[in-house]
């Protein structure tokens, strides 16, 4: 068990022939760095490690999230192997997260025009996901990197929908508890581990769309408690009162249903935010 943090390996050094390295986290067992290579283009590398007892999974993350990249297509992805687990290389996403894009919206600065726009951008990139027969499992805001030209989802380690090499797969545990939906709360609390589907990735949308708009939880629960005691809670299907305007957030208010067959589909979301 280790906290980290992790330089590249010698292994990635030789493929990318860095021209500089810059460190951008380090939690969950999983130390990423943007990198620019002797290309000059940047990169992200990831190394995964176990961090406790309950993450093992973390050490597989990287190159389980390769696998699925390459599965959609995505160019400039690489993994391998190291001493404490998995690494893996993929292009720099260039833009800012959600949650960074709407920090003037969550003080009081609204362009609500604009803050639909990014939602649907949002929206549209999971619906991409969604059509090429993928899961993503872990919808967050930080996930979302919106840029001038394009928007992209990453993080797709925990993604669910074809066909992953047994050596580096796991079960799915949940995800960051506070954008879980109540179905994956109540599975992993019965049986310790869940099924995640569109419509809980629906689900997660509303709830970062909520969060990044207020700065508050979907889901009301006391800030101290421990993730079992927040999945209890959210298990019971309520919400706090969506008190975005507008369009958005009457949308916002139908992907928080507890019941996932009353969630909009994200072809119903984009229709009403275009």
């Amino acid at each position: 068990m280790s906290a980290g943090p992790y330089e590249p390996t010698e292994e990635i050094k030789r493929l990318l022939r860095p021209r500089s390295t810059h460190p951008v986290t380090n939690r969950r067992g999983s130390s990423v760095w943007r990198v620019t290579g002797e290309d000059r283009r940047r990169h992200a590398v990831k190394l995964g490690y176990v961090s406790s007892p309950t993450h093992t999974f973390t050490a597989l993350a990287p190159a389980r999230e390769a696998v699925i990249l390459r599965q959609l297509d995505r160019t400039g992805v690489h993994w391998g192997e190291w001493e404490h687990g998995t690494w893996s290389v993929q292009p720099w996403r260039k833009g800012e997260s959600l949650w960074e894009l709407w920090e003037g919206y969550r003080n009081g600065s609204r362009d609500t025009d604009a803050q639909t726009a990014d939602a649907l951008a949002c929206a549209r990139e999971l619906a991409r996901l969604h059509d090429a027969g993928w899961v993503h499992g872990d919808v967050q805001p930080h996930h979302f990197i919106i840029g001038d030209q394009r928007t992209d989802l990453i993080d797709l380690g925990l993604a669910r929908g074809g066909d992953i090499p047994e050596v580096l797969d796991f079960p799915f545990r949940g995800c960051l508890v506070i954008y879980e939906s109540p179905e994956i709360s109540r599975s992993v609390l019965e049986y310790g581990h869940a099924v995640p589907t569109t419509e809980s990735d629906v689900f997660g949308l509303g709830a970062s769309l909520f969060i990044s708009a207020t700065g508050l939880r979907a889901v009301e629960f006391p800030p101290d408690a421990e993730r079992e005691e927040q999945r209890r809670v959210i298990a019971k299907g309520h919400h706090r009162k969506v008190t975005v305007p507008g369009p958005l957030g009457a949308a916002i208010e139908a992907m928080l249903s507890p019941v996932p067959a009353d969630r909009p589909t994200l072809a119903e979301i984009c229709d009403a935010w275009e």
